[in-house]
């Protein structure tokens, strides 16, 4: 069967939500779990999406791969493990349904207030705001559009010519170089940000071609 990638519908690196790219004289990335969000906000969707007992069957079932993480720190191996383990044979209409109805119920207590309030300011500025991220474009989209982002940039998920996910990724998990490479797939090999925000080593490659490096610099969390 054939294959294809996945990507946000009117946010895919391809298709900017907004503009012209050379319109904006400030370009600001964002990084997405733990960054905007207080957790990884890819493993929450699972956990969400599954319930608590076929959460628990495939932690149980996943041992293996956590466990070889441990030794080979290959995050993008253990990702393909829990989309096979999770999501594998699902559509992606039923994945986008359910990735907005999780968006629509946890961005509230997910979303760091005071990384939304600096999006928010960049946004005032006219600045072009766009989420690069490791978790997957599909689960992602959501939260982008309600913050109203120009551009989504993610882990890409492989799926079937009939919009089934087959379990693995599409290309590199989007993490470390991998972040600026899809930057300049898009804005060109010199891109340069006006600002840039990461919590993880893997947010290190993006913050350098930043004039703004933020790292680690949100630490809100919404109010219960």
């Amino acid at each position: 069967m054939a294959k294809r990638s996945w990507m946000a519908k009117g946010l895919s690196a391809s298709r900017p939500m907004t503009g012209d790219m050379d319109d904006e004289p400030a370009l600001v990335a964002f990084d997405f779990d733990g960054t905007l969000t207080v957790k990884d906000s890819f493993n929450a969707f699972l956990k969400w999406r599954a319930g608590p007992r076929r959460w628990a069957r495939g932690i149980v079932r996943l041992a293996p791969s956590l466990i070889a993480y441990l030794f080979d720190r290959n995050r993008a191996k253990l990702k393909a493990a829990a989309v096979r383990e999770f999501l594998k044979g699902a559509t992606v209409s039923e994945i986008e349904n359910d990735a907005r109805a999780f968006a629509q119920a946890h961005a509230q207590s997910l979303l760091r207030p005071d990384a939304v309030a600096v999006w928010r300011s960049w946004r005032a500025k006219g600045a072009k705001l766009v989420i690069v991220t490791a978790s997957p474009e599909m689960t992602v989209a959501p939260f982008a559009r309600g913050l109203g982002a120009d551009l989504l940039i993610g882990t890409r998920l492989m799926c079937s010519e009939d919009g089934r996910v087959l379990g693995g990724l599409d290309g590199n998990n989007c993490r470390a170089k991998e972040k600026v490479t899809r930057l300049r797939e898009i804005f060109g090999p010199d891109v340069h940000l006006t600002a840039a925000y990461g919590d993880t080593s893997g947010d290190t490659e993006m913050l350098a071609i930043a004039d703004e490096k933020g790292f680690r610099v949100f630490r809100g969390r919404p109010a219960t």
